[in-house]
């Protein structure tokens, strides 16, 4: 024992550089694709060039001569197996049975129709295009509204037709507002279908222990724990025989918060062959087969009275959803729906969905995922009512914010905001643009032939996903935190980060709490072995939801901790801090690895404890996180070439308390990107036959470091109630604000010549006919 006085430490809300980093950026982080193992062999997937066709035969005699292939496996192979998973439920909802490899049919360019094994990826992609698939081609559709008319080709022929799902939702009297309004503005909106595009693309590795029974999976997922839980359930195996580890990911942005044919089949195949099998996505394959996001055609309708008040909102939504429903697709739209009112009073709101199936890979959760959408028709809806009203659109949105004194406020869509104050992040961007002068310089600028656009976009997002009642998986997580005998620091989270930053955070947290150093805390997840159940990482709840679990686990743990230090120090109560326990009154102290080695040497224990020091919790969240915030962009537009600038980007983002403000604002800054990609370049181009033309990066254009502007990112700070870290979330915030602030600016700076509303992405080629069309465009 020592008499010592130790100072709290602060780590939250410090910018500590992310411990995760250094691995990464000195190539000895380890990736699906970099794992050998004796023995291993290799896949490599067939699949449909068709949009549409029947399957009249498959030869893979010619594959199977090949020297080092071990063996091509079909759809009949597979078909005693279950079904690609959809968790999502809607009354009503119409599910095609997804094989893991098609049957009779293929629905979509990319479908799998066989997978080769080989000892050799390139012997197995070699041998792939000696596989004789006679088809017959069918019809295809491939655009949401056309596919919703009649007479257009059945995706799914055990139909009448090609609605997978309705959905309606309303809160108030939207007829009685749009019956009192003033004026009513209306407009149809796309939010194109986007293509992910992780840095690293899908992959697996499967390993069959034959002795043992067990099987274990390494995969590139958000969601490791539910993989190996619905994995098991396709296979029809135990899942305690079934292990799934994740490596480093990278990149997910919600394409791999999924569970797809090729987790399920290289399982299949491993255990078929009695060797590990390997299969990692092309990029083509990532085209064509991972799941794309937003697809939406929205038709907004927005009531209003004369002096800019806001009284009612009416949207259809049209959802592509693709040829399948993966494990969230029907989902996704449904959050639109929730977040549809933005920051803004609406007492009245109506809502109808219709998902409609196309002969294309299936939508489902990309950044945002849902949030994005509703934020952009919105905000260009308050847009197009200034211009209506020929009202400023900053004024137009103060005027109609929830006030700050409301919260909790109830929404018309059933929701409960949990705290906020909108006009404070606006304010702090109209300040740092200096709006008066901005406006200004924008009159010049057009007395000067030139074409000046200021955009806002103020966004609200559901977050801490959440609740388990509005979960199809459950929307608790968990944590574990260990003591070592040692006095090491090891935490266990259940949430599983690839990129979020939560080996830094959560290391945060926990240095905190038992106030060691942050060196001495190491967190662990991704193993389903080794970390306890857990839900996974998307919808912006790793800290909200997984952090809240650890700070209770913490709480647990310290209790623990203070019982064996009063014990060693012959005192009642001792207190914690500086990583270790001291008797106040005499100043004597013990320190975490004395403690932490009479916990486990367990030669005295305080009454009614037991040894060890390990401590879990699994925490149910009783509400979702609503961080918001605001975005200006202005932008100067080339009358002659339509080409866009980004002169500036002003970003001010409220997520709750700030647990590490370097890692937010790389979380900003990722998301603007992504957003700025949708705004101005990215889109998924199908032709009427269902091939994808936009199949590679040489015709997918996604933002490159030199296209980005320069982002003054800051903060307002409004904790949120709905958890003890205060915390709301930030990792799509960048990207649900981006946009509308993007083709805000550009229809400003257009407005002169009659422009009313461009959708996205807003191509150099699409502007200058804007201009030379006018409001005719």
């Amino acid at each position: 024992m020592a008499t010592t006085t130790f100072k709290p430490q602060t780590l939250v809300g410090k910018s500590i550089r992310r411990r995760e980093d250094p691995r990464l950026i000195t190539g000895t982080a380890v990736y699906v694709d970099d794992l050998k193992m004796p023995g291993m062999h290799h896949a490599c997937v067939v699949r449909s060039p068709h949009g549409a066709a029947k399957i009249r035969s498959i030869d893979a005699k010619a594959a199977l001569e090949r020297p080092g292939v071990t063996a091509v496996f079909t759809g009949l192979d597979v078909k005693h197996l279950g079904p690609v998973p959809c968790a999502a439920s809607l009354p009503g909802l119409r599910v095609p049975h997804h094989h893991l490899l098609a049957q009779d049919r293929v629905y979509y360019v990319g479908h799998p129709v066989a997978v080769v094994v080989a000892t050799d990826r390139y012997l197995a992609a070699d041998a792939a295009e000696l596989v004789e698939v006679d088809y017959e081609p069918l019809p295809a559709v491939a655009d949401p509204e056309k596919a919703l008319a009649a007479g257009a080709p059945a995706v799914h022929p055990q139909w009448p037709d090609n609605i997978s799902f309705t959905f309606h939702q309303e809160g108030g009297d939207t007829e009685a507002a749009f019956r009192d309004a003033e004026v009513v503005v209306k407009q149809r909106i796309t939010s194109q279908r986007l293509i992910p595009t992780s840095l690293e693309t899908r992959g697996v590795v499967a390993e069959w222990r034959p002795g043992e029974r067990s099987l274990t999976l390494y995969s590139s997922t958000q969601i490791p724990h539910l993989m190996r839980t619905l994995v098991a359930g396709i296979l029809g195996m135990p899942e305690n025989h079934l292990r799934v580890i994740t490596p480093e990911v990278g990149g997910g942005f919600g394409c791999k918060l999924n569970v797809y044919a090729e987790e399920a089949l290289m399982a299949f195949v491993a255990m078929r062959i009695n060797h590990p099998v390997k299969w990692i996505e092309s990029r083509r394959e990532n085209f064509q087969a991972t799941t794309h996001g937003r697809g939406h055609v929205d038709y907004f309708e927005l009531a209003a009275k004369r002096d800019g008040t806001m009284l009612g909102l009416k949207l259809k939504l049209i959802q592509d959803l693709g040829a399948y429903l993966q494990l969230l697709t029907p989902a996704i739209p449904t959050l639109s729906v929730l977040m549809m009112p933005g920051l803004y009073r609406f007492a009245n709101i109506s809502a109808d969905i219709v998902g409609v199936f196309t002969n294309c890979v299936p939508t489902d959760a990309y950044r945002g995922a849902g949030r994005p959408e509703a934020t952009h028709g919105i905000e260009r809806m308050v847009d197009i009512l200034a211009a209506e009203l020929k009202m400023d659109p900053a004024e137009i949105r103060l005027k109609n914010f929830v006030p700050s004194n409301a919260f909790p406020y109830a929404t018309a869509t059933g929701l409960s905001y949990d705290s906020g104050n909108y006009a404070a992040p606006l304010k702090q961007a109209l300040d740092a643009v200096e709006y008066p002068k901005a406006r200004e310089e924008q009159k010049q600028a057009r007395a000067a032939g030139k074409l000046m656009g200021i955009g806002i976009s103020t966004y609200g997002e559901i977050c801490a996903i959440g609740p388990s009642p509005a979960t199809p998986a459950g929307g608790w997580e968990s944590a574990t935190v260990k003591i070592e005998p040692t006095g090491k620091v090891t935490v266990m989270t259940g949430a599983s980060p690839h990129g979020q930053g939560e080996e830094t955070t959560f290391a945060q947290i926990a240095a905190d709490e038992l106030g060691v150093d942050i060196d001495d805390v190491l967190v662990v997840h991704g193993d389903t072995a080794v970390v306890q159940y857990g839900i996974g990482t998307f919808g912006s709840r790793g800290t909200a939801i997984g952090g809240t679990a650890l700070y209770y686990a913490l709480q647990d743990l310290k209790a623990k901790v203070k019982k064996f230090g009063a014990m060693l120090l012959g005192t009642e109560k001792a207190t914690l801090s500086g990583g270790a326990c001291t008797d106040e009154s005499s100043g004597k102290s013990v320190s975490f690895a004395e403690i932490a080695g009479a916990a486990y040497r367990a030669h005295k224990l305080p009454p009614d404890t037991e040894p060890g020091l390990v401590a879990t919790r699994f925490w149910e969240p009783p509400n979702f996180t609503f961080p918001f915030g605001a975005h200006i962009v202005v932008s100067e537009v080339d009358r002659d070439t339509g080409a866009i600038q980004i002169r500036r980007y002003i970003a001010v983002d409220d997520c709750g308390k700030i647990i590490n403000p370097l890692i937010v604002a790389g979380q900003v800054h990722g998301g603007v990107a992504q957003g700025l990609g949708q705004a101005l370049w990215e889109q998924a181009v199908y032709d009427d036959n269902g091939q994808l033309l936009s199949g590679e990066l040489t015709d997918y254009a996604i933002p490159r470091a030199h296209l980005m502007p320069w982002i003054e990112s800051s903060h307002t700070e409004t904790p949120s109630p709905v958890n003890p870290l205060g915390v709301k979330g930030v990792g799509e915030a960048g990207t649900i604000g981006c946009s509308p602030a993007v083709v805000n600016s550009v229809v400003d700076a257009l407005a002169p010549f009659g422009v009313r509303h461009i959708d996205m992405p807003l191509t150099p080629e699409k502007i200058w006919n804007a201009i030379r069309q006018g409001g005719r465009a």
